[in-house]
């Protein structure tokens, strides 16, 4: 992992088509912008890992549960 310091105002670049500059920092909040081409999928973090989770969580299913569930249809 890269670990970087900006200020405001400074940024960075990612390969040859992606760019990464900070707006705006607030206290612990720093806003950033993202300059890439529009293929190329832009997910948060928190966002990729919490549906990353449930989509772990729905391949765990049991048969019991399969079958439970059909009962009540």
């Amino acid at each position: 992992m890269l670990i970087l310091t900006r200020k405001t105002g400074e940024g960075l670049i990612i390969g040859k088509d992606v760019i990464v500059k900070v707006f705006e920092i607030e206290g612990d909040r720093v806003k950033i912008g993202i300059e890439a081409p529009k293929e190329l999928k832009i997910l948060r973090l928190e966002l990729y890992q919490e549906v990353s989770g449930e989509n772990k969580k729905a391949i765990d299913v049991s048969e019991d549960m399969i079958d439970e569930f059909f009962k009540e249809l």
